[in-house]
């Protein structure tokens, strides 16, 4: 259960960092309203999770999934570019997340 909190949570994170970004600054009212609820659940989730997933490892997921997530929501809404070198970076991303679970195997 802990790992699909975090999962959740890391998914939470690429919401509020776009948010964020579409909040211009806290001036724009839902994008900063969507911006606390998800920050709100997501630090939540990720402390939870922490309770039976390593600090480096859940940390590392979470940032990764974040990131990954962010990045690949940018360059679908148009607002990166696309390129076949960012892709394979973001799959390589995922790689090392689902590496850091399969070699945390004790929980």
């Amino acid at each position: 259960m802990s790992w699909i909190v975090l999962i959740l949570s890391g998914v939470l994170e690429a919401v509020w960092a776009t948010a964020l970004g579409k909040s211009e600054g806290f001036t724009k009212l839902w994008p900063t309203l969507v911006f606390g609820g998800a920050i709100a659940l997501s630090m939540a989730g990720l402390a939870w999770a922490m309770r039976e997933i390593p600090i480096g490892t859940a940390y590392a997921v979470w940032v990764g999934i974040g990131a990954a997530l962010t990045v690949a929501w940018a360059m679908i809404s148009g607002d990166a570019s696309v390129s076949w070198l960012k892709i394979v970076l973001l799959l390589g991303l995922v790689g090392c997340i689902v590496g850091l679970k399969l070699v945390d195997g004790a929980h």
